[in-house]
């Protein structure tokens, strides 16, 4: 498996652990949610990618978080399972924030993880708010 991907499941599994303790960032940069053993073995490369990835959207989460509600449809924001919420809020900041990495690739990562970890919908509905997403922001440009 590619390092990103990897550093993107990492990042995706920190939001989830962000979301699930109520908002509290304490650790979640240094990985202190992983075991012992995990956290030692992490590639360099992986975890600082990873980083980028968590403070980035953390940084920016009002704006994540208003750019995923104005793609929802007949759903609500609280509404969303805490695995589509993080992998659409980590979508959503490379949307926004990384236009050095092709919009198609972050979808596409997105909608491989969500089917790995979300449920057997899941995938539909996250390609859908981050292609409105991206929709959006090249309408910007």
């Amino acid at each position: 498996m590619a390092s990103r991907r990897k550093a993107r499941i990492l990042a995706f599994q920190a939001m989830y652990a962000w979301d699930s303790s109520g908002g509290q960032a304490q650790g979640i940069l240094d990985f202190d949610w992983l075991d012992d053993e995990k956290r030692q073995s992490l590639d360099d490369e992986v975890a600082a990618f990873a980083r980028l990835l968590i403070a980035g959207t953390l940084e920016s989460i009002e704006a994540v978080d208003a750019a995923i509600k104005s793609h929802l449809q007949n759903w609500s924001f609280e509404r969303l399972k805490r695995v589509d919420l993080a992998v659409l809020r980590i979508g959503a900041y490379s949307l926004l924030h990384q236009r050095d990495i092709p919009a198609q690739i972050t979808i596409d990562e997105a909608i491989e993880i969500v089917k790995e970890y979300g449920s057997e919908d899941s995938y539909r509905f996250v390609n859908g708010v981050l292609d409105g997403i991206w929709k959006t922001e090249s309408a910007k440009s």
